[in-house]
């Protein structure tokens, strides 16, 4: 094996030996956030939404105010998610 073959699996080797813990924090961050928060998207809006439980807790407010049984969001028709987002930027927080 030559000194340049040797060179570049040593490289490999420890690149391959770097741990995912080792990863920056904020890419950790990010990484367990999208597993954690499905983004939905509102087309009408053209933005994402993370779907966590504050989002939850303002579509099971929604449902409440429009005296509708709870029904998974991802299972609705297209026009009532429509209908969700459009309710969610009127009601948007001002924080």
């Amino acid at each position: 094996m030559t000194k340049s073959h040797l060179l570049i699996a040593t490289v490999l080797a420890t690149l391959s030996a770097v741990p995912v813990w080792a990863a920056p924090a904020q890419d950790r961050d990010n990484h367990e956030q999208r597993q954690e928060e499905p983004r939905v998207y509102d087309s009408v809006h053209r933005d994402y939404h993370n779907w966590n439980a504050d989002e939850d807790r303002r579509y099971r407010e929604y449902l409440n105010e429009h005296h509708q049984k709870y029904h998974e969001f991802s299972r609705l028709k297209k026009k009532q998610q429509n209908e969700y987002w459009q309710w969610r930027h009127d009601h948007e927080d001002h924080r």
